[in-house]
């Protein structure tokens, strides 16, 4: 009899070994989001699981209760550099993302346990930021999504959609500085070259910073390799906002001829634009 038991153990145990080695399809799959946000890099990973006919908030998950924002594991959040949520510094690190959705305004946490996965696991003294969100109506997205979009200026929104709702909050990962010491450091390097300026002048220009050296480094570049219509267009920008139209539109229509030959039709259009601006 011991050795019958025995025998019918091991087999249980097999046939659990055998159904958990097998590569199955999952009801709620693995999910993954991945994006530079200045110069951090945002991961997200969750598992989606869809409605399926269910009424999801109020009901599938229940309004004003902790939910993982997610099936199976807790949802991870993580940043490789510091971050401001909501006007609050999140240091670099992995976070589990959790949220209590309201009907009409959702709490949603970064906790310090990354490994949280319930109710019970939940330590609201870990939390490192929380975030008002209001949701909102949408059309009907069948499997939970977490999206990062607008991303700009050093920001993005994380979107968290699922049935008939939507709520979201801004990462902001402020890059300025860095990306400034960035430049000083390629600018003194051996092998900055055409690009290295342009770069450097593209990204002052754009954030209106060190602007007595943007014309300088667009000149340049133009000096360095002069083939470029992308580069010409810079230049143009660099002279406008030194108060020269007239270098302006020379070098925008020297822009537009190059960008016709290549029959790149944007910078085209985009140096039309700026022709017709600056002539006024």
């Amino acid at each position: 009899m011991q050795f019958k038991t025995l025998t019918i153990t091991a087999a249980a145990a097999a046939l659990t070994t055998l159904a958990t080695a097998q590569d199955l399809p999952q009801p709620s799959p693995l999910g993954k989001v991945e994006q530079k946000v200045g110069l951090t890099n945002v991961t997200i990973e969750y598992s989606r699981p869809s409605a399926k006919g269910r009424t999801v908030f109020g009901d599938l998950v229940p309004f004003d209760t902790f939910w993982r924002t997610g099936a199976n594991a807790s949802t991870k959040i993580s940043f490789d550099g510091p971050v401001t949520i909501e006007g609050k510094k999140v240091e670099a690190g992995t976070y589990a993302l959790v949220s209590f959705p309201g009907k009409e305004a959702w709490r949603i946490m970064l906790n310090a346990n990354s490994n949280l996965n319930s109710a019970a696991d939940y330590a609201a003294e870990r939390d490192v930021v929380t975030v008002k969100a209001v949701p909102t109506k949408v059309d009907h997205v069948e499997t939970f999504t977490i999206n990062l979009a607008n991303v700009v200026d050093d920001g993005a929104t994380v979107e968290l959609s699922w049935a008939n709702t939507k709520v979201a909050f801004r990462i902001e990962a402020p890059a300025t500085e860095q990306a400034l010491k960035n430049i000083e450091a390629a600018l003194a390097s051996k092998d900055a070259n055409a690009n290295t300026y342009h770069s450097a002048a593209r990204f002052c220009l754009e954030r209106g910073l060190h602007k007595e050296k943007v014309l300088e480094w667009a000149k340049k570049s133009v000096e360095m390799d002069g083939s470029r219509f992308w580069t010409q267009h810079t230049l143009a920008l660099a002279y406008a906002q030194a108060g020269d139209k007239k270098n302006a539109i020379a070098a925008a229509r020297k822009s537009m001829e190059m960008a016709e030959k290549a029959g790149v039709d944007a910078y085209v259009k985009m140096n039309q634009e700026k022709i017709a601006e600056w002539s006024k």
